[in-house]
């Protein structure tokens, strides 16, 4: 017997096959998309309006979210779905959008994408929706994961895609056991080319569109908003190299933007926002051995008590690391790398696996 199970539609291919293969697998399938983008609409690839004028880009959040949400809407006409759209503008701008803005004034370097994921996506989206529809038994989306039970803890875990170069697992890391417990993951097992032919042998026009590339139109640097506060550059002995604009235009690793010419290539090793100072330096002082990581989500493990052998990520595109993960108090945890890592950045995710399956993640200190 088939589940009630909403899917949370974005208007891309991903999304509507989610929800095909779901009707097809007989359960009950209502579609839902969330509205989150406060500002002027407009169709997306055409030019808007005002001072901004230019090409709408395909973003999770911008102003082509009326096209999104139109699109959503014919592929669940077509598959002969209810479609929803629920209001989420004012909860996703506290959310996501002040605490974006906040990390990088802070000199740290967010991902709203997985705040989303929890408190939004998988939190809100789901909860508005089944209130309004009388309960829902499960929630689907297109990310291209996998989610298990472990009998022997007793635990819900997102596991890796098994399409590897497409795998979204770290944008997953932060979700509840309650929340992995409901959630349904139907492109896990797909590849990509795999996904667009059933999209086009279902006759779904957005079958060839284009993914999505950024968070926000305008870049993550778009939604801070502030006016620049001249700085300083200086080196790692504190010798003056340069000036900025604001240190919350820089990230651990950037190379590009610093003005600072001659000699070697200098990148931001360290942005310190207090004293409103950019550290620079050669690559060499990029790399790090160790990190320590707070508000740690256990996932697969629920709580250590020694240390563990597992491999991380330190942004959703570096490599996993073999790693000794030390617990500490506080659901911190120090995370002590094999090698020395490059670029390590306060504000990201570090996602610990093993194997296939997250253990934990917490937000780099």
């Amino acid at each position: 017997m088939g589940q009630r199970v909403a899917v949370g539609m974005s208007g891309g291919v991903d999304s509507s096959v989610a929800a095909l293969l779901l009707k097809e697998a007989g359960h009950e399938v209502i579609g839902v998309t969330m509205s989150i983008y406060p500002g002027g609409q407009a169709e997306r690839g055409r030019v808007a309006d005002g001072p901004a004028a230019g090409p709408v880009p395909d973003s999770c959040y911008g102003p082509g979210e009326a096209a999104d949400i139109e699109d959503a809407a014919r592929v669940c006409a077509r598959l002969g779905i209810p479609h929803h759209v629920v209001d989420l503008r004012d909860d996703y701008r506290k959310l996501v959008i002040e605490y974006t803005r906040a990390e990088y004034l802070a000199g740290r370097t967010p991902n709203p994408c997985v705040r989303c994921n929890r408190l939004v996506k998988f939190g809100l989206l789901f909860e508005r929706l089944a209130e309004a529809v009388g309960g829902v038994d499960a929630f689907a989306t297109g990310h291209y994961v996998r989610v298990s039970f472990d009998r022997g803890t007793g635990r819900w875990a997102v596991r890796k895609a098994a399409d590897a170069s497409k795998d979204q697992s770290y944008f997953l890391c932060l979700l509840g056991q309650e929340q992995l417990a409901r959630a349904i993951f139907p492109l896990g097992e797909l590849t990509k080319p795999e996904v667009r032919r059933r999209a086009r042998e279902a006759g779904m026009e957005i079958h060839d569109r284009a993914e999505s590339q950024d968070f926000a139109a305008g870049g993550y640097r778009s939604l801070v908003e502030a006016s620049g506060r001249e700085g300083l550059i200086t080196d790692s002995r504190g010798e003056v190299i340069g000036s900025h604009q604001g240190t919350w235009g820089y990230t651990i690793g950037q190379r590009r933007g610093l003005g600072v010419g001659g000699g070697e290539p200098l990148y931001v090793t360290r942005i310190d926002a207090a004293s409103n100072t950019v550290v620079a330096g050669p690559e060499a002082e990029l790399w790090r051995r160790e990190l320590t990581a707070v508000g740690v989500n256990w996932m697969g493990v629920a709580g250590a008590e020694a240390a563990m052998r597992l491999s991380v990520k330190i942004r959703y595109r570096s490599p996993e690391a073999p790693a000794l993960v030390a617990p500490l108090a506080g659901d911190r945890v120090r995370v002590t790398f094999d090698e020395p890592q490059r670029a390590i950045a306060p504000g990201q995710w570090a996602v610990c696996y093993d194997g296939e399956r997250i253990a934990l993640a917490g937000v780099i200190e």
